[in-house]
This record gives structure tokens, sequence and C-alpha cells, in this order.
């Protein structure tokens, strides 16, 4: 019933971001406005009912549990311990990355070297890292926000730092769907204080992207990886060269 709550209290203040008042919506649906004010007080829905409403106001029931989840307090920052767990096994690093971009458990198994046992073993130890929440049927509520970040100077982001970022750098960026721009150039601080909010607000964008595309079939999304970064730095061959280097 608390869901229920949740999924009722989530539609009205949708219907109020809307400007749609109960005597409206009263009219769509073809009930009396007492009716209406009825079934929200009371949480009295069918599912038909509930299905009803959301498309007069443009809605998929699944759109409002997402809008529900979004207010979710997730984790957004792990702990050294759980990042420490992570990183004890390739596969429980792997599995925590498919499931925040959304895979099934089925999806996983049928294009991973990761058996049923063995998944529901790692789902196990997720669920008692407090990295997810396992529920029966081997269903999953992720307790991470979907962009959370790794610590600085922590396990994960030295382990990024000593074995993935070398790796992903290592291309010509010149295949399908490569990209690589590089620049150089002499930045005030306010200039450089405003490129760090853009790449700020292109992560968020990347985010929003994954985010939106995680409800597509597997066949139309592919792994992507991008690096938006900035600092002041010379490039060590010209620091040399520098006076009293």
């Amino acid at each position: 019933m608390a869901q229920v709550a949740l999924l009722i209290t989530q539609l009205k203040r949708y219907l109020k971001a809307r400007g749609m008042t109960y005597a409206e919506l009263a009219v769509e649906v073809g009930l009396s406005e007492s009716s209406i004010k009825r079934m929200f007080s009371r949480q009295s829905f069918t599912l038909e009912r509930l299905e009803q409403i959301c498309s007069v106001v443009g809605l998929e029931i699944s759109d409002l549990v997402e809008l529900v989840n979004a207010q979710r307090p997730y984790v957004t920052e792990l702990t050294p311990a759980q990042e420490e767990t992570l990183l004890t096994e390739p596969k429980l690093l792997l599995m925590t990355y498919l499931l925040i971009n959304g895979w099934q458990l089925d999806e996983i198994i049928a294009n991973y070297a990761i058996g049923e046992r063995e998944a529901e073993s790692l789902l196990i130890r997720l669920h008692r890292a407090r990295i997810i929440e396992l529920l029966p049927f081997n269903r999953v509520k992720l307790l991470t926000a979907r962009n959370f970040t790794w610590r600085k100077n922590g396990p994960v982001q030295r382990f990024f730092a000593s074995q993935v970022q070398r790796e992903f750098l290592d291309s010509t960026f010149t295949g399908s769907g490569e990209h690589l721009r590089f620049m150089g150039g002499m930045l005030s601080q306010t200039s450089l204080t405003q490129m760090q909010q853009a790449i700020e607000r292109l992560s968020s964008e990347f985010d929003e992207l994954s985010r939106r595309d995680s409800s597509l079939p597997l066949g139309e999304r592919h792994g992507c990886s991008a690096v938006f970064a900035i600092r002041p730095w010379e490039f060590s061959m010209f620091a040399r060269l520098r006076r009293g280097a």
C-alpha cells in the first residue's frame, strides 16, 4: 500500500504541475468531481482507472513509477568498503554496471559467461554491500543513483587511472561512433570555471540520455564511454624547456 500511496501522490503532483483540476479530470474520464476527489483521498484506484487517468495526462503507468523513483534518496557516492567490494571480482563490477544501465538478469546470463547460480550469488553480495536491494524472484531495486560518483583517490578511481583510462585512450577515434577533440589555449580563472560548469551540464545530459534509453531493447543500445576533462596543464616536453626547470 505504501507504493500505491507514492504513485497517487506523484500523480497529484503531476496534475498540479499541469494545472489540471479535479473537475477537468472528471470530465475527461466521465466521472463526477466528487468521485474523483474521493478516489484520490481514499487512494482507491483500480488498475484500469489508474491507467485511464494516466492516459488522459499523457503518461504511462511506467512513467509514473519512474517519476516516483526519481524522488527517492539514492546513494550518490559509495563508501571505500563498497568500492573495495566491487573490485574483489571483475564479474561483480560488471554486474553493477549492467544493472545500473537497465539490464535484466536473464539478459546478463544470456550475454555473459555468468551462470544462473553464479548470478544469484553476485546479487546477494551486492545486496549485502547495500549497493542494491534484492527482492523476491531475483528482482533488483537500485540503491545508488545512476550517475553516482567514485570517491576522489578512492579504490575505483585508482583502478580506473591505472587500467581503464589508458586502454580507453589507446584509439585513433576514427571509427563509427567515435569522436575526439583535443584543444589547447590559455584561459582566465573565470573562463576555466565556465568550462567546468559546461562539462557538468554535458555530463548530466549524457546521464539523462542513458537513463531515457535504458528502456530500449538491448539490440538498440551500445555500451559507450566518454571523458570530459579540463585542467590547468602544460605538456611535460614543454615544461622541461622552461627556464629554471
